[in-house]
């Protein structure tokens, strides 16, 4: 029979609550400010119930509150950045964090964060020294640069190399060029943060060597080209190529400054790595300052990496910006271990996790995709459709955008779920699995898959149909 008096007063009270042994755990688990938010969000959705004649105040109420109290907290009580599962097959995935590192890079920065290590002291004479020396060393090795530094990514590399050399004094740069890259980061408004002041020259989509010629005057900073990577220009079009614009500026006794964005050093390798240029051509064609990013095609952690001859190098890591924008420990000692794989040669592509994927042949991920598809259809699930289908896995962070890449993917059609309720369920667990939608069927990407990541998956999906 329904109680007739307060029906709040049947809520059971936070102390109480906090001795039972699942939220004892939970305090175990998470921090106790997170529980104790979670504990009150709960309790106050239970007396709203209650006031709205929506529960009668009798048992269970404890067990509800403990059920909501986890729920809340393992949605958003865990670290943010956390593990997911990347099956779009985007392999450089921006919003799940792009270039997964190597295990040495990932070993190297563990250790470097955890202890103390030889930063900024010059091992032979304990005096202070360059913070970047060793990555400076590897990279001058590995692309032929006379001299090489880095600071926290391609943007503000970009700024710093513009800073150095065209502040006050204009950048010409094509017109066909003035990209715009994520989160609405445009060329022109860099350059003019940097102090340069930007000349454009040629059309949107043709620009002749007498164009960069016929711009320069006595203000003239630098002679810029900045690499297309996210979209191209077809058809009736033209653009000026790096060692023609490098041999006008030596001619004219003007720095050319090369923005190649994805930063591709592997020479080997070829398809999709094989449309997107080489820094050492840039370089071999007398550029002053070439930049580009660390966590694209590099495969390492996120950084902004800058080679060419040792004086422009120089006098960019003499700019007062340069400490603002410098790098941490764990930073340099997972780039440094991502550059002494590519010293041991082509091996590298197997174990930089970036490279590894892009490089993965059809028939390896064919055979992932029809493993995954037969372990799904071993879980029974009822109205489930299981099927192998061919689609394109793409490099993502705008490198090579004209370049899909041939995969097999595991598409899911389920009779009880939408394609989109099904997606979201995937994303709600632990870890969250990330998938596309096509064709009203959640696909499932595996050359994006790393170590343990299908046994992750095949829980998820058993979780996501069991409910």
């Amino acid at each position: 029979m329904a109680s007739t008096g307060n029906p709040l007063r049947r809520v059971p009270k936070v102390d109480e609550l906090l001795r039972r042994p699942a939220l004892a755990a939970l305090l175990g688990s998470y921090p106790r400010p997170l529980v104790l938010d979670a504990l009150d969000a709960a309790l106050e959705r239970l007396r709203g119930d209650l006031r709205a004649g929506r529960g009668d105040g009798r048992g269970g109420l404890a067990e509800r509150v403990e059920e909501e109290t986890a729920a809340e907290l393992r949605r958003s009580g865990g670290m943010r950045l956390r593990r997911v599962v990347n099956a779009t097959g985007v392999v450089l995935h921006t919003g799940l964090g792009r270039a997964p590192l190597a295990a040495e890079a990932v070993a190297a920065a563990a250790e470097a964060l955890g202890r103390y290590c030889l930063l900024e002291v010059d091992e032979e004479t304990g005096k202070r020294g360059r913070r970047e020396s060793a990555v400076a060393e590897i990279l001058s090795r590995l692309l032929g640069a006379e001299g090489a530094t880095a600071v926290n990514n391609n943007a503000g590399a970009t700024f710093l190399a513009l800073n150095t050399v065209a502040e006050g004094r204009e950048a010409i740069l094509s017109r066909g060029e003035l990209v715009e890259i994520g989160g609405a980061f445009r060329m022109p408004d860099v350059m003019a943060r940097s102090g340069a002041r930007l000349v454009e020259v040629g059309t949107t989509n043709r620009t002749y060597l007498e164009d960069y010629r016929r711009a320069v005057t006595e203000r003239t900073g630098c002679l810029l080209k900045v690499h297309r990577s996210n979209f191209r220009i077809e058809g009736f079009a033209h653009e000026v190529g790096i060692e023609d614009l490098a041999a006008l500026g030596k001619e004219l006794r003007i720095p050319v400054l090369h923005d190649l964005g994805s930063g591709r050093i592997l020479a080997e390798g070829g398809g999709v790595l094989a449309q997107e240029p080489l820094v050492q051509a840039s370089l071999r064609a007398g550029c002053d300052l070439v930049f580009f990013s660390g966590d694209k095609l590099l495969g390492g952690p996120q950084a902004g990496i800058l080679v060419g001859r040792k004086e422009a190098v120089e006098r960019c890591r003499a700019n007062p910006l340069f400490r603002a924008l410098r790098l941490d420990k764990g930073t340099l000692a997972a780039l440094e271990a991502t550059l002494r794989l590519y010293l041991e040669g082509p091996s590298a592509a197997s174990r930089i996790p970036t490279l590894r994927m892009l490089l993965a042949p059809i028939g390896e991920v064919a055979a992932a995709a029809k493993r995954i598809a037969e372990e799904i259809g071993r879980l029974g699930a009822k109205g489930l459709e299981v099927r192998v289908e061919e689609d394109t896995s793409r490099a993502g962070s705008g490198s090579a955008p004209e370049a899909p890449l041939p995969t097999r993917v595991v598409a899911l059609r389920s009779g009880r779920l939408s394609a989109e309720a099904l997606l979201a369920r995937l994303r709600e667990g632990e870890p969250p699995v990330y998938a596309r939608v096509r064709d009203d069927a959640v696909v499932l990407d595996p050359r994006t898959l790393l170590p343990g990541d299908e046994e992750a998956l095949l829980a998820a999906i058993r979780a996501s149909l069991a409910s």
